[in-house]
């Protein structure tokens, strides 16, 4: 395969062959750009299939079925273009502040809402299911924090009802993890902010007697002597002390209030978890000295996550529950 484009420019003007797309997507999504047949999956029978130049697609020898680079991933189904579903993956990977659905809408000529619906399925890949745990080389950060309207914005009588409802009533908890080594971040949507459900995400996620640092919320206090190494900062004195810090955390959720406010405005508590996985592929994949990855690294990286995986407009707002 020839190498990909280096910007949007060029990725715009790759992207603009049929033919190319295809192409990028088969040789990204299996191995050695050898297609797998979905129905069957003939890996074992040498992936032998037609091409039909004129369909755009493939026929299996194994069960004479036919099917297309689309089928069995986040493209099934879609009458928008490749051309306009790759374009819009680069941006979303590389766009620092994210993208909205309107900008896509008006960019790659396409109504709001099948925008919406597009970057809603190209988020839907972004999560790492690595089930490496943190803390193994390095400290660990952990810290929460609470998405949803600044009451210092609001009018004088929301503010009141707000005060009245509770400081989080109306805010969205997620929680985060640093890895000072690995300098990766996983993050996730909370149903509450108890001990014990910090405490079992802490657990899943930390290696046993990892260096784990915190702030001196309630929740933590006597969590975890017995299974880490375990200091807490008082913000309410100081933000630093020698190493022990939560400013690497802090950092993430920095970026990824600036990206809510400022790009996507407001965001349902629903579909929380998706944004909140598009921000962490960024900061995961982001360049430094030590893993200069371009942006063409991303994208790849990105599209060869697509396969086995589906998202229906009814899954995604509520109406059935996922597959």
């Amino acid at each position: 395969m020839e190498s990909l484009p280096t910007n949007l420019l060029e990725a715009t003007r790759y992207f603009a062959d049929e033919q190319r797309c295809i192409d990028v997507v088969a040789n990204l999504r299996w191995p050695d750009g050898k297609p797998i047949c979905p129905k069957c999956g003939a890996e074992e029978k040498e992936r032998k299939h037609y091409w039909f130049a004129t369909q755009k697609r493939w026929k299996c020898y194994a069960c004479r079925k036919q099917f297309s680079v689309k089928v069995n991933s986040i493209f099934e189904d879609s009458a928008i273009s490749l051309d306009k579903w790759l374009v819009a993956l680069w941006m979303l990977c590389n766009c620092k502040n994210g993208i909205s659905s309107y900008e896509i809408a008006r960019d790659l000529k396409l109504s709001q809402k099948s925008a919406w619906f597009v970057l809603q399925r190209l988020r839907s890949i972004l999560p790492n299911e690595s089930k490496e745990k943190f803390g193994t080389s390095g400290p660990v950060e952990a810290d929460e924090a609470f998405i949803g309207p600044d009451p210092r914005r609001m009018h004088r009588d929301r503010k009141a009802k707000a005060h009245a409802a509770g400081r989080y009533a109306n805010k969205t908890a997620v929680h985060g993890l640093l890895d000072r080594e690995l300098r990766q971040v996983r993050a996730t949507v909370l149903p509450n902010i108890k001990r014990e459900t910090l405490q079992n995400i802490i657990l899943e996620n930390v290696a046993p007697s990892a260096k784990l640092y915190t702030d001196q919320a309630v929740v933590y206090y006597g969590a975890f002597q017995n299974d880490y190494i375990h200091e807490m900062v008082d913000h309410s004195r100081e933000y630093v002390r020698g190493q022990v810090h939560t400013n690497g955390i802090e950092n993430f959720w920095s970026l990824l209030k600036r990206t809510l406010r400022g790009t996507y405005v407001a965001v349902e508590p629903f579909h929380m978890d998706k944004y909140l996985a598009e921000q962490v592929f960024r900061f995961n994949n982001r360049t430094t000295k030590d893993n200069p990855l371009t942006d063409a690294d991303r994208f790849a990286l990105a599209v060869s996550q697509i396969g086995d995986k589906r998202l229906t407009f009814a899954e995604l707002t509520g109406k059935v529950p996922p597959s």
